[in-house]
């Protein structure tokens, strides 16, 4: 059976995340065989929400939305080498492609349909990749501080090209653990990522073969128009000009990576509801309500179709 227990928690973090938690083998990617573990939270039989998390976190990052949705079944994987799933091997092994065929197998294998797709950091553009694999099972879309428009001019930012400096990014990647031990200068409010919460995103990752991810997500950002990752972003971006269902963006203005990125998918996106706020990059720890209200107001547009 494709369908396995989930792998175990450590103490300190079974407390902070009470969810109910599986894990699936793939079958019919590239991938097959690697363990996907998931978020699999609310009544069965539910409407579905799936979230979709970036570089460097994992699906602890969506645990306050979900506790703001108890009436939804809620859907969060780790992305192959994020979290408790699988690792990739090799840096080249990551791509938006790879990473959004196996959220679109999950979401088959489990059969969702009327769904959500909630996604933030490269879970926006892997979580609509993803859909436009499955479209028929998407409803609705919520996005926050992401990117899923193809860059005219690609470049990235100082982050993204400090990734592609050699020898030195790796060495700060993944010899030093970086950016996961610095998630706190992203955000709005420095203390909402500290003690335990910061623990919890370093714990996935606290060993060099498990650094491959962070390092790998930031070179997948375009720097210029021969980088691979663009004709996926150019699929991407194309699948949400053309998605007829409801849509909703969620902004933290405070994100020193993504906070001005609002007004060009405001531009794109004119249909959309937005909601902008004060919080930073991870918004999930700061205004999570927010974001749930954010997925309540698309599910109550749906009805009203």
């Amino acid at each position: 059976m494709p369908f396995a227990p989930p792998p175990p928690l450590p103490g300190f973090l079974a407390a902070d995340m009470p969810l109910r938690r599986r894990a699936y083998r793939l079958e019919h990617t590239d991938d097959a065989g690697k363990l996907v573990h998931f978020v699999d939270h609310g009544p069965e039989r539910a409407r579905p929400a799936l979230f979709v998390h970036g570089n460097p976190t994992w699906s602890f990052l969506w645990r306050k939305v979900i506790a703001g949705l108890p009436e939804l079944r809620c859907i969060a994987p780790d992305l192959l080498g994020f979290g408790l799933s699988d690792r990739l091997a090799r840096l080249e092994d990551h791509s938006v492609e790879r990473h959004a065929a196996a959220v679109a197998e999950l979401v088959t294998a489990l059969d969702l349909s009327d769904l959500v797709l909630v996604g933030q950091d490269w879970g926006g553009p892997i979580g609509v990749l993803a859909s436009s694999l499955v479209p028929d099972r998407i409803a609705a879309v919520v996005l926050a501080n992401t990117s899923i428009l193809a860059p005219a001019r690609p470049r990235g930012t100082l982050f993204h090209r400090f990734a592609r400096v050699p020898v030195v990014s790796d060495v700060v990647f993944r010899g030093l653990g970086f950016p996961q031990n610095l998630l706190a200068i992203a955000q709005g409010d420095r203390h909402s990522i500290r003690g335990t919460t910061a623990r919890a995103y370093t714990y996935p990752l606290r060993s060099l073969a498990d650094r491959i991810g962070p390092l790998a997500l930031a070179r997948m950002v375009p720097d210029s128009p021969e980088h691979p990752s663009l004709p996926a972003l150019q699929r991407v971006e194309a699948w949400i000009r053309d998605f007829s269902g409801p849509v909703a963006l969620v902004w933290g203005e405070r994100d020193p990576i993504l906070g001005k990125a609002l007004a060009r998918h405001q531009r794109v996106l004119p249909r959309a509801s937005v909601t902008t706020t004060q919080a930073g990059h991870f918004l999930q720890e700061e205004v999570p309500d927010e974001i749930a209200a954010a997925v309540e107001d698309v599910i109550e547009r749906i009805k009203r179709r």
